[in-house]
């Protein structure tokens, strides 16, 4: 089975994620570090809607401008946290992961489990 997770070493749920991934017999594993190689905004789009959530509960908001830049706001569009999210990153919560099963945002990394 393959498997792409957007993922952020520099967390302990993403890392956490990944050992799940790695160790799982049979996973053909794509890492992409998301802070150095972003998924475009149609990508995106597309692990929101495979995932059945929306842009606002795949923002991040701890650790990120999303509050500065008014994303949190009640009126903040879609296409307005999708844009940013497309210029800045670290909008992105994780880890976002992919497989033939469908998508998760894995908070908690047991979410994985439910696409492998």
């Amino acid at each position: 089975m393959k498997a792409t997770i957007w993922h952020n070493p520099k967390c302990g749920t993403s890392r956490k994620t990944l050992a799940i991934l790695e160790e799982t017999p049979g996973v053909d594993l794509t890492v992409v570090e998301y802070l150095k190689q972003p998924p475009s905004r149609t990508k995106l789009e597309q692990l929101y809607r495979d995932a059945g959530i929306t842009p606002q509960e795949g923002l991040r908001v701890r650790g990120s401008p999303a509050e500065e830049l008014g994303l949190t706001d009640e009126n903040a569009t879609a296409d307005q946290i999708l844009e940013a999210m497309a210029r800045e990153p670290i909008l992105i919560n994780r880890p976002l992961v992919e497989t033939d099963k469908g998508v998760r945002l894995c908070r908690p990394q047991d979410l994985v489990h439910d696409i492998l």
